[in-house]
């Protein structure tokens, strides 16, 4: 369980995390027009980074390029060893821990607590997301929402990559 000891914290304090997600996603949304001049595939990779040390750190993120967080109390699906984005395997087990890893709390055990902390509607976790689009993995979901917050066109994944 100590490996797995930062994504217990994250679920715990889903509630906050996801405030604080809020209002650094308001200012980066504010920040859109910026963002525009400069380019968002020169900030890509550059927001990718910080992306993986906070997003790494706190819920092990799987720098994916799709957050799901705030839909899964603060438990990153991309860490089920299945990789199943929506909802538990058949295998969770008595405990709550996974199936393939023991020792792993079930990502999806912890999405349901995270989203009861968070205080939502239960509907928001039972909401079937999009397949995995891998072109996608390795660039900047923050960046990507501020693009869907505004309609601004998105790049081709790959071109994302190109400075």
């Amino acid at each position: 369980m100590n490996g797995y000891r930062m994504r217990h914290w994250s679920v715990r304090h889903a509630r906050g995390l996801n405030l604080l997600y809020r209002i650094f996603q308001g200012v980066l949304n504010a920040l859109h027009p910026l963002f525009r001049r400069i380019g968002y595939q020169r900030l890509d990779q550059g927001f990718l980074k910080v992306e993986k040390l906070v997003k790494g750190f706190l819920f092990d993120s799987q720098s994916c390029g799709q957050c799901t967080l705030s839909y899964t109390g603060m438990s990153c699906p991309m860490n089920c060893p299945k990789h199943i984005r929506n909802g538990p395997c058949g295998g969770v087990r008595a405990d709550g821990s996974c199936e393939v890893d023991p020792e792993m709390p079930c990502v999806w055990v912890a999405a349901w607590e995270g989203n009861r902390r968070m205080r939502q509607n239960e509907q928001v976790v039972r909401l079937v997301l999009p397949p995995m689009d891998r072109r996608l993995q390795n660039t900047s979901a923050w960046l990507r929402e501020v693009r869907n917050y505004h309609h601004y066109p998105e790049l081709d994944p790959v071109e994302s990559h190109v400075v």
